[in-house]
């Protein structure tokens, strides 16, 4: 499966949220990876996985429900911590196999407490910690 039947459509063009969940590439277990963005700064939050259920709560919701593949759960971020994201937009890439989340993050995005997950930083071949937590 891929996004490759509506590659070439114009802008504008819509395209039911039934026909995308029946052409994205999900996973054996029907996961799809989506990555966080700080909608305003740009800045790359996290990356988590979603399912079709976890999509189409978030876009009932408003707030960001991923599927926790260590606690085979949903997760509904900030639920217990108070960090929540809530939804700005979502868009499937060109594959099918990826989706962009832009939010608006309150508080860290991490669970150790940091801005974001990607703070192991490869610099001159060692991988370098680039923030404390807060």
């Amino acid at each position: 499966m891929s996004l490759k039947p509506f590659e070439m459509s114009a802008k504008g063009t819509a395209i039911s949220l039934d026909e995308i969940f029946a052409n994205i590439k999900t996973d054996k277990d029907g996961l799809i990876a989506a990555i966080a963005q700080q909608h305003d700064t740009k800045e790359v939050l996290m990356l988590a996985y979603m399912n079709e259920a976890s999509i189409r709560e978030t876009l009932e919701t408003g707030h960001v429900c991923y599927w926790s593949r260590s606690r085979q759960t949903y997760w509904r971020k900030g639920e217990s911590s108070g960090n929540r994201q809530t939804l700005v937009s979502m868009a499937f890439d060109c594959d099918g196999d990826a989706i962009l989340l832009q939010v608006d993050q309150k508080g860290p995005a991490c669970h150790t407490n940091r801005r974001d997950c990607f703070f192991f930083q490869v610099k001159d071949g060692q991988v370098i910690v680039e923030s404390d937590p807060k």
